[in-house]
């Protein structure tokens, strides 16, 4: 007796149902591609850059202008910011303390534009006191960035001198970095021996610090920051919230007594 053509259909129709599952399965990859981003850590060696590193730093404090020359351009600042993380110059190998509690700190910058011509278009100096540490850093941005980006020095005293001592003393450079385009920063700083250890031997890097060192003691006459710094951190501690008189009111200056 032949079977009946809905009979047929119904056969084919679960078996292709059948198929469809495992067709599927064997088109899906094992392992998915990951759509979290990759994320590369670096490493800076502080203590002990590497030969090539050397060079780069000293090829770029080679090519800091002695006698640039300054456009028309300048901008003046001060003013106090709250502290909340490490200070930039207590990197790892290096002793320090910092409080658990967020510090206040005075600053003063300083920003001047070079010519065209220059391969730097600015420098900008800054320096800061939160009542531990005084911080100097001298930062030149390049023009036209392909390689090198910037270059900064930094220098560090303990707040237990003025501003205008530490400034009069050409206090020497203790870091030195390069922001690199498309690249890892270099960079070069005094370590101090670490806990249980000896201070890493740094004896042949002294020409890469006494370069950095002859800069910032440039740039602080390029800038007159002796001049600069003390007047206007003068005027953000002048700067106190004035007395109010017994009725609630502020006193003006110009009232008479």
């Amino acid at each position: 007796m032949p079977k009946s053509p809905g009979f047929i259909l119904g056969v084919s129709v679960v078996a292709l149902a059948a198929v469809l599952p495992l067709s599927a399965q064997e088109q899906q990859p094992a392992n998915p591609p990951s759509t979290q981003p990759q994320v590369q850590v670096h490493m800076l060696n502080v203590c002990t850059p590497s030969a090539d590193e050397q060079k780069e730093i000293a090829a770029a404090l080679a090519r800091i202008p002695k006698q640039p020359l300054f456009s028309a351009d300048f901008e003046v600042s001060r003013g106090r910011s709250t502290l909340t993380d490490m200070p930039n110059f207590l990197q790892p190998g290096q002793n320090g303390h910092v409080a658990g509690e967020p510090s206040v700190a005075s600053y003063v910058r300083i920003r001047r534009e070079f010519s065209v011509q220059a391969l730097f278009s600015s420098v900008q100096y800054s320096f800061s006191n939160d009542g531990q540490n005084m911080i100097e850093t001298l930062v030149l941005h390049v023009r036209d960035p392909k390689e090198l980006i910037e270059v900064s020095l930094e220098d560090s005293a303990s707040s237990v001198t003025t501003a205008e001592a530490m400034l009069a003393a050409n206090t020497p450079a203790s870091r030195v970095r390069l922001e690199r385009f498309g690249k890892s920063s270099v960079a070069l700083a005094r370590c101090l021996a670490a806990e249980g250890g000896p201070a890493p031997d740094q004896s042949a890097y002294e020409p890469l610090f006494r370069g950095a060192s002859e800069v910032l003691a440039n740039y602080r006459v390029l800038l007159g920051v002796r001049k600069t710094v003390p007047e206007e951190l003068a005027k953000i501690s002048g700067a106190k919230p004035k007395a109010a008189t017994k009725s609630g009111q502020t006193r003006s200056g110009d009232e008479k007594k």
